[in-house]
């Protein structure tokens, strides 16, 4: 089978070296000619342009060409483009993290011309190459079904690791659920292990307990096992911002729990928590000193120096990824903007390299 795959980043170059390696012949283009490059170094075929992308294919009605670029209006552009390019039968796969609204809109937009749409809500990050994806798929049973070698190449088995949700739009839902329930879990991590750090008079070994939990304990998981591996490296959470980027899906998932009327506090919390990482300083905190100050002529603090943080470039296709350990903070630049690097929907405070 043949697929084409436009982007060529941290997921989408990993995902073409993976399905070069299981036998799908894959075209991979991207506006940077180091991803490019990188592809055909290791098997795949690269493409500088979207005709040569699509020339690539295969007949009219029998092509398909997967998206993985950042999500809203690059993929619309994408997505429009192509519309223009391609052919009744023919079917786009959009693997980002988009709204599933959007992908709804998008399925009865490209159905009018006789193009099936399939989202792929998509998760693995950078392990993905080596442990597999897992993928929450939304579309026709025809278009998926069509698609089935590929689903079975980038999951971790042929036979678990992805399946059909619904109809277009249930892929992206499902993905976004997913990482609302991340969002909450981190946090939960990120709370217990502060509190036992705090606790001084104990001197609790923070990597003793995690790697103790990892086996038999009820709160075992990968995201455990990725921070156990962290901590037995010795990382040095101290050079670390305390600022965390949210992508978008925590927020879509609160909106949607507020339609439809149905609690999720933790979710919601962690969400907000992000929220407040991404602020330099709070208007709110700086409300409340002053009101104390006011009310009981308190001492309070004042901002003495300004916050300075920098950025450590994302990983790359293709590479180690270990290499996104907390122990590797020190590597600076990176290509890009910050936003584009963090996948940033609300305040970027980080001012590094920009």
């Amino acid at each position: 089978m043949k697929i084409g795959m436009i982007g060529l980043g941290k997921m989408g170059g990993n995902m073409v070296l993976r399905l070069t390696r299981g036998g799908i012949e894959v075209t991979g283009f991207d506006r940077s000619e180091d991803s490019v490059a990188h592809i055909e170094a290791q098997g795949a075929r690269g493409a500088r342009s979207m005709d040569e992308l699509i020339a690539s294919l295969g007949e009219s009605g029998s092509r398909a060409v997967w998206l993985m670029v950042p999500a809203g209006k690059i993929t619309q552009s994408v997505i429009d483009d192509l519309a223009g390019r391609l052919a009744p039968g023919d079917i786009i796969i959009d693997g980002g993290n988009s709204n599933y609204k959007d992908s709804v809109s998008r399925a009865e937009t490209l159905a009018a011309l006789g193009i099936h749409f399939v989202d792929v809500g998509t998760s693995g990050g950078v392990w993905g190459l080596q442990e597999g994806y897992a993928m929450m798929i939304g579309g026709t049973e025809e278009a998926v079904e069509r698609l089935r070698p590929v689903f079975e190449v980038l999951a971790p088995g042929a036979d678990r690791g992805w399946g059909r949700m619904g109809p277009a739009g249930s892929g992206h839902y499902v993905k976004m659920v997913h990482n609302g329930i991340e969002y909450g879990m981190m946090q939960a991590y990120a709370e217990g292990f502060e509190l036992m750090k705090a606790h001084q008079g104990f001197n609790l070994d923070m990597a003793q307990i995690a790697e103790l939990w990892r086996h038999g304990s009820v709160v075992r998981s990968w995201l455990l096992d990725l921070t156990a591996e962290a901590l037995q490296n010795k990382a040095e959470f101290e050079a670390l911002s305390d600022y965390v980027a949210d992508s978008g899906e925590g927020r879509w998932t609160i909106i949607d729990s507020i339609e439809l009327g149905v609690p999720t506090p933790v979710i919601t919390l962690a969400t907000q928590m992000r929220f407040r990482s991404q602020q330099d300083v709070s208007y709110a905190g700086q409300m409340l000193s002053a009101m104390r100050r006011a009310f009981g002529g308190h001492a309070v603090k004042t901002i003495e120096t300004p916050r300075q943080e920098g950025l450590v470039p994302e990983v790359q296709a293709g590479q180690d990824p270990s290499a996104a350990a907390p122990a590797n903070i020190g590597q600076g630049g990176g290509s890009g903007s910050v936003a584009e690097q963090l996948g940033e929907t609300g305040q970027q405070r980080v001012k590094g390299d920009e």
